[in-house]
């Protein structure tokens, strides 16, 4: 039994409508009955279907029949009695599980039915594809793992200082407080939350490049999350972070057995059991509604507690969101941990204590592959679980995986890089030898060797530990090579809108590895007050600065020409920096005004479906086609000959046009 939407989802995107998902147990029971062939459902559904009176007389029928269960996750929803009441009502059925952290006698967990493993349930295991094969085959990424807080052992070796190693309370290696007080008290002790919050704010945009990524952080219990969540939302109403976090919890063991064994105990449905909410006790529920209070103020939303149905639309809208990047940390004790799948999370903040398939469950919530900018799966561990990981790789892969599955230390991507530069200087000893580069196979030398660097940076700058001082490489220099490799890409840019053919056309330049802060109106005013208020003797480093980010952002290089524009005409006749925003906003109304007038006469386009086309492809994200665009053009059409020829050309306009005037202005 799949997970509904996802399985559903993932089914229907190979061949659309060739699957039915379930909505409640009638609709079930109803496709069990027809000639449906697919079903993806919840096994709490099926469980419904089989016990209770009302489905049993269309049920009975189907016990003799040749049916076929796949349970995806097997490694949870399948050791109590519901997994034994399905085999005991169906006579003739074959079941198949999937799962990547199988139970085995050393992660099994004691319930009424006794400690059972995945082998006993279904039998041999037909097929392995362990994470190390998933690695290898770039299918998942690495995880990089830093320890976070106090280590005796590490500063009993005399090892440099760490950015780590921050003064918050860990275990020792056995898991035990090295000091003989009481645990609990001191791991929820509010001087300890409050600096692991103070850590988190403080490198979150280090660990998700500056929130293109989104994050989750499990915590040890709902106690303890609703102290985290009071601390973030104080410390946002304070000034001190503009974090956007959300939390869900819900009622799955007693909330007082805080973190009993490490293992993820079993996720109530949202939906079909009223326990995940109704045994939440009193004060949890009130918090939990005031959560969801600021959640709805935050997106204009009207989720509540009050009911079953209301709070299953709370929990798709905070996956939704979180896959959307539109929270930035989801604040969870065991929900969302397993079976969540968001290509946009990259990282995970652990304040909890985990084990076996609970904590490769939960890691594996950051290692879903995206781009190159997402080049590892964070995670960031308040409490000492260095062997309890080493323990749970070892059980589902072996020894030697855990160097294929973790990433290596801060120090072995310092000797990479450093080695990469090398080789960058051997092709071009300084930048302006770029500029003489003989021929494109030479660009094409420099354009990986830089490539390769760029790579290598973008790990390191996750790590807390990360400084330019530790490389060979000055950070100037860096970005003044990385001017000349944008130049090579807009020059490779032109040569296709000439249609002049270059073997540097298939090279992927890996844009999303170039990143700042979000350019957007504001910071652009911001940087020409700076540069209107500059003494003048500071006034020609502050416009090489500026000069130099033109040059070296994606997004402000297509902007360059206007904004210098704008310095050399426009800035030395305002007297006061208060009226730059409004004469800055009105040239690049002016400015865009005239592009689009221009755009639409030289190429003969209607005016209002050019300007709709355009609304329909931001709100949309999607090119329009060609056969789209051709229809602007007023008058004679381009003969079939010519047809691809025009439309690709006016199509490029258009994406430049949006590209110089619109994208990375948001506020404007």
């Amino acid at each position: 039994m799949c997970q509904l939407n996802s399985g559903r989802d993932k089914f229907n995107s190979f061949s659309k409508g060739c699957i039915d998902g379930t909505d409640s147990t009638k609709q079930l029971v109803q496709q069990f009955a027809d000639d449906t062939k697919l079903i993806v459902t919840t096994i709490q559904k099926l469980n419904t279907a089989i016990s209770k009176k009302q489905y049993l007389s269309k049920m009975e029928k189907l016990q003799n029949e040749r049916i076929v269960f796949i349970f995806d996750e097997c490694h949870r929803s399948q050791f109590g009695e519901t997994h034994t009441r399905i085999k005991a009502f169906f006579n003739n059925i074959q079941l198949f599980g999937f799962t990547g952290t199988p139970i085995f006698a050393d992660n099994a967990v004691k319930n009424e039915l006794g400690k059972r493993t995945t082998t006993e349930l279904f039998g041999e295991c037909l097929h392995k594809y362990v994470i190390t094969d998933a690695i290898k085959d770039e299918n998942v990424l690495k995880f990089s793992i830093e320890y976070v807080g106090r280590y005796t052992l590490r500063q009993a070796q005399g090892n440099k200082p760490s950015a780590t190693e921050i003064d918050i309370e860990v275990e020792d290696s056995s898991g035990e407080l090295v000091e003989s007080i009481d645990t609990k008290e001191l791991m929820e002790s509010p001087k300890r939350l409050e600096k692991i919050a103070d850590y988190i704010i403080a490198n979150h945009n280090r660990k998700t490049y500056n929130r293109d990524f989104t994050a989750m952080f499990c915590v040890s219990s709902v106690e303890t999350l609703i102290k985290y969540y009071d601390i973030f939302q104080r410390k946002k109403e304070e000034g001190k972070h503009t974090l956007r976090i959300a939390t869900i919890f819900s009622y799955a063991t007693n909330e007082d057995d805080v973190d009993a064994n490490g293992f993820l105990p079993e996720e109530l449905s949202v939906v079909e059991e009223p326990r995940a909410l109704y045994g939440l006790q009193a004060h949890s529920r009130e918090k939990l509604d005031e959560f969801i209070g600021h959640y709805n103020t935050l997106y204009e939303t009207k989720f509540s507690t009050k009911d079953s149905e209301s709070f299953y639309n709370y929990y798709n809208d905070i996956s939704k969101k979180v896959k959307e990047r539109k929270i930035d940390i989801l604040l969870v004790v065991n929900m969302f941990l397993t079976g969540f799948d968001s290509q946009t999370l990259n990282t995970m903040y652990v304040d909890k204590n985990l084990k076996y398939h609970g904590l490769i469950q939960a890691y594996s919530r950051t290692n879903r592959i995206l781009n190159e900018q997402k080049s590892q799966g964070n995670i960031i561990v308040f409490r000492n679980l260095k062997n309890a990981t080493d323990q749970a790789i070892t059980l589902f892969s072996n020894k030697e995986a855990i160097d294929v599955i973790i990433m290596k230390p801060y120090e072995a991507y310092v000797n990479a890089f450093n080695e990469a530069f090398i080789e960058l200087i051997k092709i071009t000893p300084t930048v302006n030898s770029v500029n003489v580069l003989k021929s494109e196979e030479d660009e094409l030398k420099f354009i990986k060797a830089f490539r390769e660097l760029m790579r290598i940076k973008n790990i390191l700058t996750a790590f807390a530990d990360f400084k330019w001082e530790d490389l060979a490489m000055a950070e100037q220099l860096f970005e003044d090579y990385k001017s000349k490799y944008l130049d090579l890409y807009d020059k490779v840019k032109s040569n296709h809108q000439k249609e002049k053919v270059s073997i540097l056309e298939d090279v992927d330049f890996e844009l999303e590895l170039i990143h700042r802060d979000e350019i957007n109106v504001n910071y652009i005013i911001q940087l020409l007050i700076k540069l209107k208020a500059s003494a003048q003797k500071d006034v020609t480093k502050t416009e090489k600065e500026i000069f130099n980010l033109l040059n070296t952002d994606v997004q402000l290089r297509s902007k360059r020409e206007l904004i210098e524009k704008f310095i050399q005409e426009n800035l030395p006749v305002l007297e006061d920096t208060n009226d730059i925003p409004e004469a800055f906003d009105k040239f690049w109304n002016e400015e865009q005004q005239k592009a689009f007038n221009q755009l639409v006469k030289d190429e003969n386009l209607s005016v209002d479906k050019t300007e709709k086309i355009i609304e329909d492809y931001l709100f949309a994200e999607r090119e329009p086609l060609r056969d789209e665009v051709l229809e602007l053009i007023e008058g004679n059409k381009p003969t079939v000959l010519e047809r691809k020829k025009v439309g690709d050309r006016i199509l490029r306009k258009i994406l430049h046009f949006v590209e110089t005037f619109i994208d990375g202005m948001t506020g404007k």
